[in-house]
């Protein structure tokens, strides 16, 4: 990776190159958007940074996005998310976990109500899902779970705007399942090979870009 990150499009590119890039700082030093985007770019009042690039980095970079390092952000490109999805389904789709006691109800609720809908925002999905004050708990967690499980991912963030149109304030997630969101390109391959050889691929992926990092460190991060 270069030193430094200065727009939407390098991060978009470095995605692509990369095929797997943490948002934040993890074992393997250097790996990270975090150390090679300048301290002046995370939150400036004049110019975007990465906070504001993310949508429109899945959006470019046609990638995946989410909670999929060890409960951290970051981003997959459409050419490596099988492979991750493969490994950390361990072969099975979402039904066959749900039967086999692997995933727990709410976590099934969740998924059926994004595999049901297409799409939807985290608001839509707490509402339908009923998670408020006085409702279930746990959202956060169980999305997440489903995340780095390799059933959802970020499609895009979408922002609230004023009466003249400008946007602002946090982007608001809205989550889809990989199949929806890769078509039949990942339909095909994600289950093409063992979960095991996925695994290797990934690892064998990682350790040529990454000469520094051993193979515990690689694992560590891949889940």
């Amino acid at each position: 990776m270069k030193q430094w990150i200065t727009s939407c499009e390098e991060l978009a590119q470095a995605v692509l190159k990369m095929g797997f890039l943490p948002f934040f700082q993890n074992d393997i030093k250097g790996f990270s958007i975090e150390e090679h985007i300048s301290p002046e770019l995370w939150f400036s009042d004049t110019a975007d940074g990465p906070w504001e690039w993310k949508g429109p980095v899945i959006r470019g970079a046609g990638c995946a996005y989410g909670k999929l390092f060890r409960g951290k952000a970051g981003f997959i490109s459409a050419e490596w998310y099988p492979d991750f999805a493969n490994y950390r389904r361990k072969g099975y789709d979402f039904d066959a976990r749900y039967d086999d006691g692997l995933a727990g109800y709410q976590e099934k609720e969740v998924y059926d109500l994004l595999a049901g809908n297409g799409s939807l925002l985290s608001k839509e999905l707490k509402r339908l899902g009923g998670f408020h004050k006085h409702g279930k708990k746990d959202f956060d967690a169980i999305i997440t779970r489903l995340q780095m499980q390799g059933y959802v991912v970020t499609e895009d963030f979408e922002y609230q705007r004023d009466k003249h149109g400008n946007t602002y304030g946090w982007g608001v997630a809205r989550y889809t399942t990989p199949e929806r969101r890769f078509g039949e390109q990942f339909i095909n391959t994600v289950y093409l090979n063992e979960p095991q050889q996925s695994k290797e691929r990934m690892v064998k992926h990682l350790s040529a870009l990454l000469p520094d990092a051993d193979e515990k460190q690689i694992l560590k991060l891949l889940g």
